[in-house]
């Protein structure tokens, strides 16, 4: 039988609610392409509608969840507006899905 003396159970379900929270958010699959992209460098909305080909007003209701969620910041240049990744648990879980589904070897394997 396992000591529960060290647990803190309330923490573990704050974590629990974080984690769910967090999955929800990636729960949509043109944020999970979205994040894919990002994972690789920053870009604007221009070039995310370019590589994805996500309609503009999508693309920015989808941004604007992940702005929300705490899952992206922004960087002002000008006129234009870059988004990157800021969450390091998000960047964790994109890394591993990108590499399992959105590199180009994944990609590969999967067409075999």
């Amino acid at each position: 039988m396992t000591d529960n003396s060290e647990f803190d159970f309330d923490k573990l379900r704050e974590n629990a609610a974080g984690a769910g929270q967090l999955l929800k958010a990636l729960g949509n699959p043109d944020r999970l392409l979205l994040l894919c992209q990002l994972v690789e460098a920053e870009m604007n909305v221009g070039e995310l509608e370019r590589r994805l080909g996500i309609v503009q007003p999508t693309l920015s209701q989808q941004l604007g969840v992940l702005r929300r969620e705490g899952l992206v910041d922004t960087r002002r240049d000008g006129r234009q507006i870059f988004y990157r990744i800021s969450s390091p648990e998000a960047m964790a879980i994109i890394e591993t899905l990108h590499g399992l589904y959105c590199a180009p070897e994944a990609q590969k394997n999967a067409a075999q």
